[in-house]
């Protein structure tokens, strides 16, 4: 988990010691508890911050993130600078935003490794939750079978859950290492694509029917019985269930292949997320909640809890969804589709001019000056952490300048997705220059001419 400007981090310079090498544990120095290294022989004690074990790669993710966040307070009061750099501001700035980014990668680092051990646990954690499902409608059927009795729907529903449930147990199992039943529905970007997810929820759903429709065709003793069995599979039956999931599955390819084009394009930034979270599904990669996913995933979720309700109404056929409602499903995603190729955009710098202290003179743009760089799309979604951020550059003229991180409590003052502070560097030559801002998503924005005295 990268370190976020509203209060989210990393490791911190000088926050922490190495630990002796084949430690279990790994101490941090600053004074916080918990830093000891593990018990003899490298047990995995409560405080174990190695990265081989969920728990302990965990442990070890979060006191990084404390010891970057009392670090960064820490430079944002102006404490914790040498002398040697403390009388000049260039110096100490430059100090300070070294410190950081160093720190803040070895937070990423962390970051990752939790990300990875969580991921290889999750298989277990997903076949628990697919087999307590299997229980949940079970004991649904066991209550409402009081007063009217076993049936054979109802064991034909349980015989195909337990079908479903062993074969996705088989699938999470072969997919342990890449997060097991959701190893298919986590992107290229390790979040959990709305898109699939809803599509998935789908053809699982529509799994299940059939298989209940083969079960109660496997116990049908009757020639009229079996028949009716099959006419339930009729495209007249099934007409709107099947377009719906025609639909959505054609999305769900359809909006990779527009995400793929648009990043490979320029058009839309993309950043890797440490590891994929439920709230992938609502929201775009800064963790804010979107309105085109919000309302896909809420319309289908309805819709699908309808062909439920429907199928254990009528489980002689395919759920019967009213066409009306399957329109509603398809306004839905069609607005999901058009808000995928709304979002994102290029980066752009709108004008590039002298930063000017209280009290300096005005006058042009000269080596040695802070400019100020104007503009949109700085900082991507889901780039907000200091290590994505200290990979920002400017190129000014033919000098690429890595972007400064300026500390404040709680966040940093540069860069922000508007306005990037930058020195131009003394092998700059005098003249017209061009300016550039590459972001830490690797797009680049419009060039910018400035011209830079001597």
């Amino acid at each position: 988990m990268a370190v976020r400007e509203a209060g989210q981090g990393g490791a911190g310079a000088g926050g922490y010691a190495r630990a002796r090498a084949g430690a279990c544990a790994e101490g941090y120095a600053g004074g916080y508890p918990g830093g000891q290294p593990g018990g003899p022989g490298g047990a995995h004690e409560g405080g174990c911050a190695c990265g081989d074990c969920p728990h302990g790669a965990r442990e070890g993710h979060r006191r990084a993130v404390a010891a970057f966040l009392r670090r960064r307070d820490e430079f944002a009061a102006g404490q914790g600078l040498p002398a040697a750099v403390a009388h000049s501001a260039s110096a100490s700035r430059q100090w300070v935003s070294e410190e950081l980014a160093q720190s803040a990668e070895h937070v990423a680092e962390r970051g990752r490794a939790e990300g990875q051990a969580w991921r290889t646990g999750l298989w277990r954690r997903t076949a628990g939750v697919v087999w307590a499902a299997v229980v949940l409608l079970l004991l649904g059927q066991a209550l409402t079978a009081v007063g009217s009795g076993w049936t054979a729907a109802r064991t034909a529903g349980l015989a195909a859950a337990l079908a479903l449930a062993s074969s996705l147990t088989a699938a999470s199992w072969f997919h342990r290492a890449k997060g097991g039943v959701l190893a298919p529905v986590i992107g290229e970007d390790n979040r959990l694509s709305t898109s699939r997810t809803v599509a998935a929820a789908w053809v699982l759903f529509v799994a299940y029917s059939v298989l209940v429709l083969a079960g109660r065709l496997a116990a049908a003793s009757r020639h009229r019985e079996r028949d009716a069995l099959i006419s339930g599979l009729d495209l007249a039956r099934g007409a709107g269930i099947v377009t719906v999931l025609a639909v959505l599955c054609g999305i769900a390819v359809l909006v990779r292949r527009v995400v793929g084009l648009r990043v490979l394009g320029q058009r839309l930034q993309k950043v890797r997320a440490d590891r994929p979270r439920a709230a992938d599904l609502l929201t775009d990669d800064a963790g804010r909640g979107t309105f085109a996913d919000i309302q896909y995933v809420v319309i289908s979720g309805v819709a699908l809890v309808f062909a439920a309700v429907r199928l254990a109404r009528r489980p002689e056929q395919l759920p019967d969804l009213p066409w009306g409602l399957a329109v509603v499903v398809l306004v839905s995603a069609a607005t999901y589709l058009a808000g995928k190729y709304a979002e994102g955009g290029r980066p752009v710098i709108l004008s590039v001019v002298r930063a000017r202290e209280a009290g300096d003179l005005d006058g042009p743009i000269r080596t040695g000056d802070d400019i100020e760089i104007r503009g949109a799309g700085f900082v991507p979604p889901g780039a907000q952490g200091a290590d994505r951020l200290a990979r920002m550059v400017v190129r000014v003229g033919a000098v690429h300048v890595h972007v400064p991180l300026i500390p404040v409590p709680g966040g940093f003052r540069n860069p922000t997705d508007t306005l990037l502070t930058v020195p131009v560097p003394a092998d700059v030559e005098p003249g017209r220059v061009e300016v550039q801002v590459v972001t830490a998503a690797g797009v680049e924005t419009n060039r910018y001419a400035v011209d830079v005295t001597d």
